[in-house]
Formats: C-alpha cells, sequence, structure tokens
C-alpha cells in the first residue's frame, strides 16, 4: 500500500476515533458542554485538527445521528428479510434493537438529549430513518394483531423503544438482556 493508502487509512482511522469520542463525551458532557479542542484532546489530536475530519462540531453530531438511524434501519431491513414470519420478525426486531441499545447507551443518550442539535436538514435525515425503522416493526405488528390501526401500532411500537432504550443509563448483563426483551415481547402480546 502507497502513502496515500496508509494517509486513508489513518485519516480513517482517525475518524472513527472521534466520533468514538465524540459520543463518549457528548453523552456525559452534552453537545454544548463539549469543545473542539475537548474533542481534539480526547484524540490527542489538537483541537483545529478536528477540522481535517469535520467541518464542524455539528457535523460530528449529525454523523453520529444519522449513522445511528442507518445502522438501525439497516439491521431491521436484515432481519425482516431473514425470518420467516411476523412474529418471528417482531421477535428478531426486539433482539436487535435491545442488543444496540444495551451495547451503545452513550449513542441512545446523545440521540435523546441532542437531537434538538441537528440542522433541520440532518434532523430530516435522522426522522425519516427512523420512520422507515418504524414501519419496519408496525407491519408484522398489524399483521399479527389486525385490529391495531396504524397510529395504535406506531403508538405500541413507540413505547417499546421507550423501553428499550431506557437502559442507556444502567449497566446491565445477559440476564437482564432477557428480562427486558422479555418485557417487550409481552408487551407486544408475542409472549405469555
Amino acid at each position: 500500500m502507497g502513502k496515500a493508502g496508509t494517509a486513508r487509512s489513518s485519516a480513517q482511522r482517525t475518524r472513527e476515533r472521534l466520533l468514538l469520542e465524540a459520543a463518549r463525551m457528548f453523552a456525559t458532557r452534552g453537545f454544548h458542554g463539549t469543545s473542539i479542542d475537548d474533542l481534539g484532546a480526547a484524540c490527542g489530536i489538537s483541537g483545529p485538527s478536528v477540522y481535517k475530519h469535520f467541518g464542524s462540531k455539528d457535523e460530528v453530531l449529525a454523523e453520529l445521528l444519522i449513522d445511528i438511524g442507518q445502522r438501525m434501519l439497516d439491521s431491521g431491513q436484515a432481519v425482516v428479510a431473514a425470518v420467516g414470519g411476523d412474529e418471528d420478525a417482531l421477535r428478531q426486531l426486539i433482539a436487535c434493537h435491545a442488543g444496540f441499545a444495551t451495547s451503545e447507551p452513550d449513542l441512545i443518550r446523545v440521540h435523546d438529549r441532542d437531537m434538538a442539535n441537528l440542522s433541520a436538514e440532518a434532523a430530516h435525515q435522522v426522522r425519516s430513518r427512523q420512520l422507515a425503522y418504524t414501519r419496519l416493526w408496525v407491519t408484522p405488528l398489524r399483521a399479527l394483531r389486525p385490529g391495531l390501526t396504524e397510529r395504535q401500532a406506531q403508538i405500541e411500537v413507540h413505547a417499546i423503544f421507550g423501553l428499550l432504550n431506557s437502559t442507556k443509563y444502567s449497566d446491565i448483563g445477559t440476564a437482564a438482556r432477557t428480562r427486558l426483551i422479555g418485557m417487550a415481547e409481552r408487551a407486544l402480546s408475542l409472549a405469555a
């Protein structure tokens, strides 16, 4: 690999590290409580060097939150494509979401706290992904419970998101994650 390949690789690693540190710092200090200098220092670079990777702190936040939405949507679409029926789809969506929420609580906290700090364009991108992700849940839920209106199903799905995302402030283990999944399944009438 030539120097250009190495430089890109190093730049990509730095960019990824900046996003990781931004998630951690925004989760603990908030978006407004974290400066570009803080972010650079956490990665061993100067604050102004952050601008080699991102145009602004707003761009860092936008990438974090758009990426969350895209990853959840991609994972959800893969789950739905891989299963054989509506009940299995919901069970796997619950497990996938619980895994994300419990393994990446910083990102859940940043989303909850700092969504309002996004530009209108970035907020639209996040919301469009969220809507598509929600539809992945609503469709099998309504197939299993045909009496639900679209709006009722959306309300139930968002309540499950709230349940699953509520773990962002606690360090839960496998047993607790399993219990959380069971609670979500019961809430959607998938378990006795």
